[in-house]
């Protein structure tokens, strides 16, 4: 039979009540008790129903997360870091995937209520401001990304503009003169920041933006990223070096590089972005911007877990989290 609260309280000594508000994780609890009420816990193996807690508590027991793309390493990994900052609030992840496209996000927002959830993380790539509406009243969201969407809402994002600009700072610093860039646009938002970064940095340094070395992405997936270096070397003037708007289109920037029998970084320099476990083992390795993607996981968990148990409204919080520039040897020549 199933241990209960009773079992522990009559092993331990103590009230149902003191065993109640261990398990909860209430403060007030001497410390002579809650010594005692933990190890009747551990002997008896006592574990809480989540689903009856969940239900007295008016709650789901569980959160959603809507990203564009599962098989993009960075969706992938920051998608087990919510799962796993989630579970420590007793939450559970529902994932939905909107390959990044209008219809599919509304779609998603419109199936997604109080009935079903507590509340969302959402990392948009097309929503309007009036798409909001159509999640169910009273779902607290926290969006990810600079997605640019003027509405109230809590958000964690990493300055990506700066981002760019330090890549290309990097390239720069290595005594590189053509940067190209992969991976424009207009359907993406976080597209729409590293090129301005990219811009940025090459403006700093005096350079011209070289239009023709600007390379759009429809997607960024590793042929996209292939077929765009393909373009570039094909060019009259090809670069000497590459920003990848995401670690993919990196993997296949030097694909194609070495298709071409170019030395990386010798002849061709290559940085990508989002710091994804593949960039590390790619050959050559990969460098690349590395979000704190663990840090986006703890603090929109952390925000929604806030919104869900206040009592009273506060204001929308724009989070900003930490990145790095992770330097290997796509661009140095040595592991870094």
């Amino acid at each position: 039979m199933a241990v209960t609260l009773k079992d522990v309280a009559t092993l331990a000594g103590v009230s149902v009540k003191t065993v109640s508000n261990v398990v909860n994780g209430y403060a007030f609890v001497k410390a002579d008790n809650r010594r005692r009420v933990e190890a009747a816990l551990a002997a008896t193996g006592y574990r809480p129903n989540l689903g009856a807690r969940n239900l007295r508590r008016g709650r789901t027991g569980f959160i959603a997360l809507m990203v564009p793309e599962l098989s993009i390493p960075y969706f992938a990994e920051l998608a087990g870091l919510v799962i796993t900052a989630a579970q420590r609030w007793d939450w559970n992840v529902l994932i939905e995937q909107t390959l990044g496209t209008r219809e599919r996000e509304r779609a998603s927002l419109g199936s997604l209520g109080p009935h079903l959830i507590d509340a969302a993380i959402v990392s948009p790539e097309a929503l309007e401001a009036e798409d909001f509406s159509e999640l169910g009243p009273g779902v607290p969201m926290v969006l990810l990304g600079e997605h640019s969407v003027d509405l109230p809402i809590d958000r964690v994002a990493i300055d990506n503009v700066r981002a760019a600009q330090l890549a290309v700072g990097h390239l720069i610093g290595m005594g590189r003169r053509r940067i190209a860039a992969i991976g424009q646009n207009p359907h993406r938002g976080t597209a729409a920041l590293r090129l301005a970064g990219y811009r940025a940095a090459l403006a700093e340094s005096g350079f011209p933006e070289p239009n023709e070395l600007v390379a759009p992405a429809m997607n960024y997936h590793r042929r996209d990223g292939a077929e765009a270096m393909s373009a570039l070397l094909a060019g009259a003037a090809p670069p000497d070096a590459v920003f990848c708007f995401n670690d993919l289109l990196a993997v296949g920037a030097l694909r194609a590089a070495e298709e071409r029998g170019l030395r990386v970084p010798e002849d061709i320099a290559i940085v990508g972005f989002d710091g994804t476990e593949e960039s590390a083992y790619s050959r050559p390795s990969l460098t690349t911007i590395a979000p704190d993607k663990a840090a986006i996981a703890e603090q929109a968990v952390k925000l929604l877990h806030r919104r869900v148990n206040s009592d009273e409204p506060f204001p929308p919080e724009d989070v900003q989290t930490p990145f790095s520039l992770r330097i290997r040897e796509s661009t140095t020549g040595s592991p870094g």
